[in-house]
């Protein structure tokens, strides 16, 4: 069995899109073109890839299988293409992705620091939570992932990992709570409280903190913004468990911040795929992002 490289970017265009015509469409090429060359890959492959009907398309086993090694080559791609933009411009271009807080500032400052040091260099961020975005990393959706992560949530995937440092979560409070003095607060001392929970990675923490603490957090509501989170607290006497980069760029006056009596908190860190710190924009980004992280966390 030989296997068309070209095919089976075509193949992943088309499993992506959902459809031939979608894929077609996306690959700027007409449906006649896309259909031949996938029922080609089909031949070489010796069984069917995708399973057609008036809907799109869906994928097979061997399909989902392919398709896993078809990201992992389109990455290879993306690396290359990186690294010789590089070479061919004097600069490049660097895909961030990563979640709320982190671009409220932690990432604009760094980038600004990227771009001192590489004058040329073009940025894109996109907003992310972490699993999606160590995933648009894998795909080569994105260069740079930064992700965190909790000790009950671990990700465990092939790519290289800068670990930045923790992130420890706090408290927050209404400024009339009968806890809100400012100091250590045990979780169990809300376990009667009304919480605002955040990302469902956010969610799965404090639900294991609770678990731990002997008790089932009632979550009231949600919401992925921590300015929205604390003015949940303020409107509505809830509370809500918040990490300090983002306490860090906004903190709402009539709210009080608490340290966990435990410490606990997040692991910050960025993920890229092996080989990507020698495309000079990309190591650019990551000694700006380790940077920034050191002068204003460590």
């Amino acid at each position: 069995m030989q296997l068309d490289p070209r095919r089976i970017l075509i193949f992943r265009t088309v499993a992506r899109e959902g459809s031939v015509s979608g894929g077609a469409r996306a690959l700027g090429w007409t449906q006649p073109a896309v259909s031949q060359h996938i029922r080609l890959l089909e031949d070489e492959v010796g069984q069917a890839l995708l399973l057609r009907s008036s809907t799109g398309v869906t994928l097979t086993e061997a399909g989902e299988r392919l398709l896993r090694h078809a990201d992992a080559i389109a990455g290879l791609i993306g690396s290359a293409e990186a690294e010789l933009a590089s070479l061919a411009e004097g600069a490049g271009r660097v895909t961030i992705a990563a979640f709320p807080s982190a671009l409220a500032d932690f990432v604009p400052r760094s980038i600004a620091a990227a771009r001192r040091a590489v004058p040329g260099m073009t940025a894109r961020v996109v907003e992310l939570e972490p699993p999606e975005a160590i995933a648009a990393v894998l795909s080569g959706d994105a260069d740079v992932a930064v992700a965190f992560e909790y000790d009950e949530l671990h990700d465990e995937v092939q790519l290289a990992r800068i670990l930045l440092g923790d992130d420890p979560s706090s408290i927050v409070l209404p400024h009339d709570h009968a806890l809100a003095t400012g100091g250590p607060i045990a979780l169990e001392a809300l376990a009667d409280e009304d919480w605002v929970a955040g990302c469902v990675r956010c969610r799965t923490h404090l639900e294991s903190l609770a678990g731990a603490a002997g008790f089932a957090p009632s979550i009231q509501f949600e919401t992925d913004d921590f300015v929205a989170a604390q003015s949940f607290v303020a409107a509505t006497g809830s509370v809500t468990l918040l990490p300090a980069m983002a306490l860090r760029v906004h903190t709402r006056e009539d709210v009080v911040v608490a340290p966990l009596a435990d410490g606990s908190g997040r692991a910050v860190s960025l993920r890229h795929r092996q080989g990507a710190e020698r495309v000079p924009a990309i190591a650019a980004v990551l000694e700006a992002l380790s940077g920034t992280w050191r002068e204003r966390f460590a």
